[in-house]
């Protein structure tokens, strides 16, 4: 349906190429620009705690990557809503610790790939730019047309369009096609894909942790793991929750190479919304076993101030950096603005 085009020597996309796929004006760039366009409704009763942002590390902010959902940008077409999201892939060096670095494939210059977000029956165009050297695609999990299912190899400096209705509620994701798969997703060219149900689900504190890996000398055995991006990242950086609030996680396993994991979570339990696709928990648990590409929605609360860990019960999974924290901020703690008198 959308040709592959090539992209002009400074890298943008000519006006000509614009107009053909009826984009003037878009000013796409190779760094794509992500508009957020929050639901605020839904988060009218949530307390979100400050956090310190760190400097980005080149292509990894895990604190940034929690709580960040890309919802695009809207454009009526013909009456209807379409909600237009602009992904590119290039490279990038990432820190594993103070000793390893690894070269990755990344997507709007982060690993893993802005969290997109869209509403059940709605219209999603995604504008994909290829910059990384090498061919890749764009697959979505969900429901859409053939031709719109990224298996077909776009080439370095060109790119395409992917368009369809975003179809079921859940917690999808996206992900590289091209051969051999499994390296392209390892070495980074993946993100989460979330699709709202019609009537929204109760207001919380939403999280995105996505697992994944590293295999830094090609041995398809990975050596280091993490949560969004960074080994151990949580560990040194808690996150900060409330007590007593709703917490809502997006899970996701994206670990190449190693058949299953699971998600544990300490003192406490979480009800399970499988794959995001229903308005009822399947169960309450505090072990999840996931295997590659599952993903889930998590519930719960914590009853009492502290840190708390969460991370995968395998022993080596953990211990090489899939590890976190989660540091309960007490409700007497919390400090209300002084009034203006």
């Amino acid at each position: 349906m959308f040709d592959n085009f090539t992209l002009s020597k400074d890298k943008l996309w000519s006006r000509r190429q614009l107009l053909k796929l009826g984009l003037a004006g878009a000013g796409v760039t190779g760094a794509a620009t992500i508009w957020q366009m929050l639901n605020r409704s839904n988060y009218a009763n949530v307390r979100i705690p400050p956090m310190e942002m760190e400097a980005s590390k080149g292509a990894t902010n895990p604190m940034q990557v929690l709580r960040n959902f890309d919802y695009g940008t809207l454009k009526q077409e013909n009456g209807r809503t379409i909600r237009e999201f602009q992904l590119t892939a290039g490279t990038s060096t990432i820190q594993l610790n103070s000793a390893v670095s690894y070269n990755i494939w990344d997507l709007n210059g982060r690993i893993p790939g802005p969290t997109l977000r869209a509403k059940q029956g709605e219209r999603v165009r995604v504008l994909f730019l290829n910059q990384a050297g090498h061919s890749h695609s764009l697959h979505f999990h969900g429901v859409h047309p053939s031709e719109m299912d990224g298996v077909r190899p776009i080439s370095n400096n060109k790119a395409t369009i992917y368009e369809f209705d975003a179809e079921p509620y859940g917690v999808h994701l996206y992900h590289c096609h091209v051969a051999p798969v499994t390296r392209h997703i390892a070495k980074g060219l993946y993100g989460m894909f979330i699709i709202d149900p019609p009537q929204p689900r109760p207001p919380a504190d939403e999280i995105v942790l996505i697992m994944s890996g590293y295999d830094v000398n090609d041995d398809n055995r990975n050596e280091y793991y993490a949560f969004n991006g960074v080994p151990h990242h949580y560990m040194h950086h808690p996150i900060p929750i409330y007590q007593n609030q709703l917490i809502r996680i997006y899970v996701l396993n994206i670990i190449e190479f190693d058949p299953a994991v699971t998600f544990h979570l300490h003192a406490n339990f979480f009800n399970v919304y499988r794959s995001g696709m229903t308005m009822i928990p399947s169960e309450k648990t505090d072990v999840l076993t996931m295997g590659v590409a599952e993903r889930h929605i998590l519930e719960f609360a914590f009853r009492y101030p502290g840190k708390y860990m969460f991370h995968p019960h395998q022993d080596v999974v953990a211990e090489n950096g899939c590890m976190g924290q989660f540091e309960v901020i007490a409700a007497k703690d919390v400090k209300t603005p002084e009034k203006n008198t």
